[in-house]
């Protein structure tokens, strides 16, 4: 399964941010055991450099936790074309509707968000945290 992480779910688990750290930490340790793909969209990585930045006060450490993240989830490029497509999407925030579009277009299978009523008009299935360990959980036991 591939999945795209909201930007949400990587500061959650990257800043400890309480109640939703313990998820997010398990969304990456599923990525590191290979229970899926994970990806960022490469309009994140900005956000997330940017948003640890002021969390650190550290180049460094910033270009550190994106380095760390390239080994974990792989970059959806966003392109000009998704760019386009989220204009007139009925995703009402810009920002999720361009993550949808790049996620489409790169044949990613859901998105992983706290934000789910942000994606309610989502043409991507879309899962907490929680709910997507769960459906990880569910197809193990199939197997």
């Amino acid at each position: 399964m591939r999945a795209l992480i909201d930007t949400c779910i990587i500061i959650d688990a990257m800043q400890n941010r309480e109640p939703f750290a313990k998820d997010a930490q398990n969304i990456f340790l599923m990525a590191a055991n290979n229970r899926y793909i994970g990806y960022i969209t490469a309009n994140s990585v900005s956000d997330i450099y940017y948003i640890m930045h002021r969390f650190t006060h550290s180049d460094k450490e910033s270009r550190l936790v994106l380095s760390k993240l390239f080994t974990l989830f792989d970059v959806a490029d966003t392109m000009g074309i998704d760019c386009l497509r989220a204009l007139p999407s009925p995703i009402k925030d810009y920002e999720d509707a361009l993550i949808e579009e790049a996620a489409l277009r790169s044949e990613i299978d859901c998105i992983i968000t706290r934000n789910v009523c942000d994606f309610e008009k989502s043409n991507i299935p879309i899962y907490t945290p929680d709910a997507f360990i769960n459906k990880l959980a569910e197809e193990s036991d199939k197997d």
